[in-house]
């Protein structure tokens, strides 16, 4: 039997281990327009810009594009509607509330707008890794990461009544299926739909994100955000 001085010995003359070379994690970040990269699974609010949303949220189309018309009805264009009823409904609506309904689908403008029937089967864990970006673009806009109960249950409000029109108007939904979905839209307020173009979409998104950002003070104190 071999001492183990001997097996010492051995294991010297062997030389060191070979290193394991550890896999590299998968890319998980995306490059925008800007320059910007977003970490998708940890996002950081240095890396989110008003310019990218509303360039993506303009192209991504509402109920996966099955829509009549010449142009898919875009996020962006229902961010616009949901943030004008939602101070319909409520009056006075303070503007750092209204830039929160305008926000409601900022995520979006990264993953896409996945009908919510889709969300529910993909679970907790969709739900958590949305909540994250939703909380770094906040953040970033100098709202609380987490939206106060009260006004989110007045955005999901908004953000239904806005489906009703969509769907009858847009998505061949009958009216009656319409009101056992969403609900019936609030009293006092009407739209008729007309889906834009991409281009003028994203220049309303922009233009009323600055309204709104101007009211909240929150440029040009924006641009102590960029680190270039």
């Amino acid at each position: 039997m071999r001492s183990i001085k001997t097996l010492a010995e051995e294991i010297e003359d062997a030389g060191p281990a070979p290193r394991v070379r550890k896999p590299k994690p998968p890319r998980a970040w995306q490059r925008m327009l800007s320059g910007r990269r977003l970490d998708l699974l940890d996002p950081s609010p240095f890396d989110i810009e008003i310019e990218d949303i509303a360039h993506g949220l303009a192209r991504v189309a509402r109920w996966n594009g099955q829509t009549i018309g010449e142009h898919a009805f875009s996020v962006a264009q229902h961010s616009l509607v949901v943030e004008e009823i939602a101070a319909h409904i409520r009056p006075g609506l303070e503007p750092k509330w209204r830039l929160a309904a305008l926000l409601h689908d900022a995520s979006e403008y990264v993953i896409g707008d996945m009908i919510s029937p889709f969300k529910s089967a993909l679970g907790a864990g969709y739900k958590d890794f949305e909540a994250r970006l939703e909380a770094a673009i906040h953040v970033r806009f100098q709202l609380p990461p987490k939206t106060p109960q009260t006004i989110k249950t007045l955005i999901k409000k908004a953000d239904k009544a806005c489906a009703f029109y969509e769907a009858t108007q847009l998505a061949g939904f009958t009216r009656r299926e319409s009101l056992q979905i969403f609900g019936a839209p609030p009293p006092g307020y009407d739209l008729i739909i007309e889906p834009q173009p991409a281009a003028i979409a994203q220049q309303r998104y922009l233009d009323r994100y600055r309204v709104l950002a101007e009211a909240v003070g929150i440029l040009p104190g924006a641009d102590a955000w960029h680190t270039e």
